[in-house]
């Protein structure tokens, strides 16, 4: 019993359980003394964050399908269910009595129930998601943090507003309450705001990324705080200084710097993308992540010199399947790079630690401050087509919001040319149709550049919620998605907003470049494609209940691969449907056990003899 795809919330129970919520939609409690699992359950969709309750008797959960629920302890079994949000519920904290339940969604709402289960209020007025609540003192306020870049304090026994704290249109993760009442809030610029008497009192440049969580150790008044800069800090609060820092260290890459729990004995867990949770000392400043295995989820594929290449949350690098290597870091993204006679062909990846790597030899490109996201190849200046070769450079996207202008050195080798400066918030997708770069950003912005970076045009407000991916349709035309569940297309004459039939969340999107089709995937794993030429979409098409992470063109014309959270790769398109609907089995394109050339196989499956051209194949 363990996870088997990311751990995403962490929570602890004095020195006998911890309790872990994963991207694979379970619940795990654990021996805190052994560190052997106890019990697991399921959401719907994937696991959030956990909380013990005050008395250690129960255990709430929150969850993208939603809903928080309550669970008994050890058992896990079905207490309550906290209904009525429309979208993901990123948090949920008891009173310090237990007997009130608050959650936090991407709704922009929180609820305040029973303990039972009764909706006592839903407090509206945030502007943007609600990623983090916490009660105060006394059990009669509240205070959340948002993306709107406000605190907010509430009266939960009235259902009222009490005051907001704006701190400059900076997104907020994460909000604690000290022991003294005054409030810490962590802001993307790696601020923690001090906040007195529902002022703010001061701010501190603690982190060179934003700040995903921030954490009190009750037993000592530790305050700790970490972030995608990679480190964890450790600071002293007083009432003369704002934070005094004790001590920090870099995390192990496995870490996920999402979720932290304070255990006894001065130390912390921490959620990681692996298989279990792991354990830092303070004392010593030791880590322990031995018992953290390789979960499987495949987070990026792409078709390369015709193999399907896939890379993931453990950072192996898989071809048809067959291991090739394993990088040091979670990656996110797979971008071939041809060198055009300049050097090296390369297969640029990269995430959750900064490093950029060549996937195809393992090496070390460049190190940065803050995970990197996508990346997509840009012409080069002062390269016309007719002078050779064609040549190109890289750009990718990094969760601070700048773009890396990578170019070729002279003797070939990949170099950082400039750092743009895209946006203020995570890059979330990049796309150059041959002449513009198209990005979209977690603050829901969009932005066109030209190819050396300089700024075209800014979209901000451009989605409804956070964007998730774009994709180069044709010249001037781009393609996005995000969570508002639309499909976006973006050319001279503006943007057309498409309403799609997903229900969750869409992660990605990859078009056909020679047919109309583009594809789109969401993370409770539906994969459904819009026809540009119709005017529609075809029939949506679930070949896995976990997540699609990306989408890319499989190189016939009309069938696109999908990777999954579940690591395996899916072929979804037309003519699968076709083959599907002929009775015709089509198994995942690759699984963790590899296969023979799983493309000429799908050309197979799809009606197409290996003697075929691609234009062969109907749409």
């Amino acid at each position: 019993m363990q996870h088997i795809a990311p751990i995403s919330g962490v929570a602890c129970w004095k020195d006998e359980y911890v309790a872990t919520a994963g991207y694979d939609n379970q619940l795990i409690v654990w021996d805190a003394a052994t560190h052997l699992p106890v019990a697991r359950s399921f959401h719907d969709h994937l696991a959030n964050q956990c909380t013990f309750s005050p008395c250690g008797r129960f255990l709430a959960s929150a969850s993208s399908d939603h809903t928080a629920r309550l669970w008994r302890v050890p058992d896990l079994t079905l207490a309550a269910v906290y209904a009525g949000h429309d979208d993901d519920v990123e948090m949920v904290a008891f009173r310090a009595d237990g007997e009130r339940v608050a959650t936090a969604s991407r709704d922009r709402r929180i609820r305040v129930f029973t303990r039972e289960g009764g909706l006592v209020h839903v407090l509206a007025g945030h502007e943007a998601d609600v990623i983090s609540v916490q009660w105060l003192a006394g059990g009669r306020r509240l205070v959340s943090s948002s993306d709107d870049g406000t605190v907010r304090l509430w009266d939960a026994e009235a259902g009222r507003l009490e005051h907001v704290v704006d701190l400059g249109d900076c997104e907020t993760d994460t909000v604690v309450v000290g022991p003294d009442g005054r409030l810490y809030a962590g802001n993307d610029d790696g601020e923690i705001v001090v906040i007195d008497g529902g002022e703010k009192r001061g701010a501190v440049r603690a982190h060179d990324a934003g700040i995903k969580r921030l954490q009190f150790d009750q037993a000592t008044d530790a305050l700790i705080s970490m972030s995608y800069d990679r480190r964890v800090k450790v600071w002293s609060a007083s009432a003369t200084e704002l934070l005094t820092l004790v001590s920090e260290t870099a995390a192990p890459p496995s870490i996920w710097m999402r979720s932290a729990a304070a255990a006894p004995n001065g130390r912390t867990v921490f959620a990681t993308f692996g298989s279990t949770y792991a354990t830092y000392d303070r004392a010593t400043g030791e880590w322990d992540a031995s018992r953290v295995e390789d979960t499987q989820g495949v987070n990026a594929t792409a078709v390369i010199d015709g193999a399907v290449w896939t890379v993931g949350d453990a950072g192996v690098v898989r071809v048809d399947g067959r291991f090739a290597r394993r990088l040091p870091s979670l990656c996110n993204f797979l971008l071939e790079w041809r060198g055009d006679g300049r050097g090296d062909d390369l297969v640029l990846t990269g995430g959750q630690t900064g490093e950029l790597f060549d996937a195809r030899t393992g090496a070390l490109v460049h190190r940065h401050r803050s995970p990197l996201n996508c990346g997509a190849l840009v012409p080069a200046p002062g390269s016309p087509a007719d002078a050779g070769p064609p040549t190109t450079n890289a750009v990718v996207g990094a969760y601070t919001g700048e773009g890396l202008l990578f170019e070729r050195a002279e003797d070939g080798s990949p170099r950082l040319a400039r750092t743009i400066p895209l946006h203020t918030n995570a890059i979330k997708g990049l796309a150059c149709d041959g002449e513009v770069l198209f990005s979209v950003s977690a603050n829901r912005a969009a932005a066109y550049h030209a190819a050396d970076g300089t700024l075209v045009e800014r979209l901000d407000g451009a989605h409804d919620k956070i964007a998730n991916a774009v994709v180069a349709v044709a010249p001037g035309l781009f393609a996005s998605v995000s969570r508002d569940l639309h499909l976006r297309l973006w050319s001279g004459d503006g943007v057309r907003r498409i309403e799609s039939p997903h229900r969750h969340s869409i992660k990605c999107v990859a078009a056909c470049p020679v047919t109309s089709l583009v594809a789109t995937g969401s993370y409770d794993g539906t994969i459904v494609v819009y026809d540009l030429a119709a005017g529609g979409w075809l029939t949506p098409h679930r070949p896995t209940a976990a997540g699609i992470s990306s989408l890319a063109w499989s190189g016939v014309p009309g069938i696109f691969l999908a990777s999954s959270y579940d690591g395996a790769v899916y072929a979804s398109g037309p003519a699968v449907d076709r083959a599907r609907s002929a009775s015709r089995v089509l198994p995942p394109v690759t699984g963790r056990d590899g296969g023979d050339d799983p493309l000429a196989k799908l050309r197979a499956a799809a009606g197409v003899g290996p003697g075929a051209s691609a234009g062969a194949l109907p749409c």
